[in-house]
């Protein structure tokens, strides 16, 4: 007996009343997920620079996540937790580009072997771009190498290189879409789109290109002077004042941003503007494939059955404090959009604000589908959240850690409700903010007296979540050890 229909004949003995709706067979999944996508370019979290209908209605028709976080705002290990329910110290993935090693359990394994047909397409970051070294756990996957190209992409495909012509973020939803219509109908599907869309260098299609061609909106933090906080922000490398000089350039691949005639504040500003627009238009596109996609679901119907959830792989800097990239635990750079919709068990245009981690999608996809989390994993299942209750013992706090050396230094800390603390091992300065009193995050209160009570807790609570999640002091960034790496 398979473990789908163990779980089905335990369903029919229990009668359990969350899974009666599901209870002749395990939900479909359609897990799709964007690169460096912020909640700020989202309509369904109250953009007012672009709009996004079709990622809305799966909010509208189900649930938004306000506070999901990752663990690590950078590609390859936000992945790796996300497949693994894992941190970057159990997985070993904590740089750009680093493989996930053969033997770490992941999510797609578990549903694989539990009679599920599974299929990744896209944007995958844990292979270092090698063919021989395929993602386990999938009946069917056709990757791009490394960061893969938004045109005519080279992908590898079942072990083999296929060339494609067209735009990357629809060869995506044309493989994914020819997977779920070649399933075996007799089984539910665990389908996981990633895009590349909207990373970097933000090269959009000629169906978007006229889009957003009036001025965007600057954040209010936009012009941050850095002050009040540590030597970090200063340091980071991915600013507009930077981008304005890479952007005027006859080779930028969306065109030259001609700064002529104007000066380092005009230059920022002119930066920001051109970096926005052609965000925004590679997010359309990826709105209207999933747009695409939920229709295939409602044709088909498998709406009702079929658990579906948009998501990116970490936050994004959009113009905030300057920026853009990720990286930073500060919050626009670690929150993630997280929005799920299965009819008939989780609520319609409901908002949830409970703490959910990157490394809970393993667990709360295993949940859904009737399966065990693994004890090795260290998220858990928010699936109770999701149905609007909250778990007496859920989670008041996280742990984050950047690892590496590059652009940003590395740095760790703990985030509760209403208040972060940031440890930068390189400089030995610390960081806190109250973000009730200062959401943006824009004045460290560490060193104010009136803190103290609060910054001693926050050491303590610190010191715990290390010991819960098995990060000892030597696992953390250091002065003296912080991997290599550059990149994106």
């Amino acid at each position: 007996m398979t473990s789908i229909s163990r779980r089905n004949a335990l369903f029919s003995l229990f009668g359990a009343a969350a899974g009666r709706a599901a209870a002749t067979k395990p939900p479909n999944i359609l897990y799709i997920m964007a690169d460096d996508h912020s909640t700020r370019a989202i309509g369904a979290y109250g953009s007012t620079r672009n709009v996004t209908p079709n990622i809305d209605r799966i909010g509208r028709e189900g649930v938004r996540m306000g506070n999901c976080f990752c663990v690590d705002s950078i590609c390859t290990p936000s992945r790796a937790a996300i497949l693994t329910g894992k941190y970057g110290h159990m997985t070993g993935v904590r740089n750009l580009n680093e493989r996930l090693a053969s033997g770490q359990q992941t999510f797609p394994q578990l549903l694989q072997k539990a009679g599920y047909q599974t299929g990744l397409v896209g944007k995958y970051h844990l292979s270092a771009g090698d063919i021989k070294n395929p993602p386990e756990g999938f009946n069917y996957w056709s990757i791009f190498p490394g960061q893969g190209k938004y045109f005519d992409p080279l992908m590898y495909e079942m072990g083999k290189e296929r060339q494609f012509t067209g735009y990357a973020t629809d060869i995506v939803t044309d493989l994914s879409l020819e997977f779920i219509k070649r399933r075996d109908r007799n089984k539910p599907f665990a389908m996981l789109v990633h895009y590349k869309a909207p990373h970097g260098l933000w090269e959009f299609d000629a169906k978007h290109a006229e889009m957003y061609k009036g001025r965007m909106e600057e954040p209010d933090t936009f012009w941050d002077d850095y002050r009040n906080r540590s030597s970090a922000g200063a340091k980071n490398e991915f600013n507009f004042n930077e981008q304005a000089a890479r952007m005027d350039s006859p080779k930028w691949p969306t065109g030259r941003l001609d700064t002529t005639g104007l000066d380092a504040r005009g230059k920022k500003a002119a930066a920001y503007q051109k970096f926005m627009q052609d965000y925004a238009r590679c997010v359309a596109a990826v709105d209207d494939n999933v747009g695409r996609l939920l229709a295939y679901l409602d044709s088909e119907n498998l709406t009702r059955d079929t658990v579906v959830i948009y998501t990116s792989d970490q936050g994004a800097f959009t113009g905030e404090h300057g920026w853009y990239d990720k990286r930073f635990f500060y919050d626009e750079s670690i929150r993630m959009p997280f929005l799920i919709r299965y009819p008939g068990e989780v609520p319609a245009g409901k908002v949830v604000e409970g703490m959910g981690l990157n490394v809970d999608f393993a667990p709360t996809l295993l949940d859904f589908a009737g399966l065990p989390a693994p004890s090795d994993m260290q998220g858990r299942s928010f699936r109770p959240l999701l149905r609007g209750r909250t778990p007496a013992n859920w989670r008041k706090s996280m742990f984050y850690v950047y690892y590496m050396r590059t652009e940003l230094p590395p740095h760790y800390g703990v985030r509760t409700e209403h208040h972060k603390l940031i440890r930068f091992p390189l400089t030995g300065e610390w960081e806190l903010f109250d973000l009730k009193a200062d959401p943006k995050e824009m004045n460290s209160v560490y060193e104010k007296p009136q803190y103290a009570s609060v910054r001693a807790e926050l050491k303590k609570e610190m010191a715990r979540l290390c010991r819960e999640l098995k990060i000892s002091e030597g696992e953390l960034p250091s002065a003296e050890k912080a991997p290599a790496g550059r990149g994106k």
